[in-house]
């Protein structure tokens, strides 16, 4: 049974604050990489295209984990911890709106093999 969990984290930056919001969150990949069961950590940019008309904030991680606890262990690091408060929650951060969001690639009732 796959562990993996994938999370897309999204951000509205405050008027005027993409260019830099986009800097600060590329300063985090280098760490996140290293760290064990991070599989994929790439903070991206919203396109436009007509065949992809949806809502979206206009940066977005997209990161695949190992398994749950790595993510969770990730979520407890310093410097991510210090980029929620001073970023997100701090009144003069760079972040009008967050979302984070976690998923799973299994099926709800999927009958995995056990391994021993």
């Amino acid at each position: 049974m796959s562990k993996k969990v994938y999370c897309v984290a999204q951000f509205l930056p405050k008027e005027g604050k993409l260019n830099e919001l986009f800097k600060v969150l590329q300063s985090l990949e280098p760490n996140t990489i290293r760290e064990d069961g991070c599989l994929q950590y790439i903070v991206t940019r919203h396109i436009q295209t007509p065949f992809a008309e949806g809502d979206s904030y206009p940066i977005a991680f997209n990161e695949i984990w190992a398994d749950n606890e790595a993510f969770e262990a990730h979520c407890q690091r310093d410097e991510i911890k210090q980029f929620f408060e001073q970023q997100c929650i701090a009144d003069d951060g760079l972040v009008a709106k967050w979302n984070v969001c976690i998923y799973t690639d299994e099926p709800i009732d999927f009958d995995a093999p056990k391994l021993s």
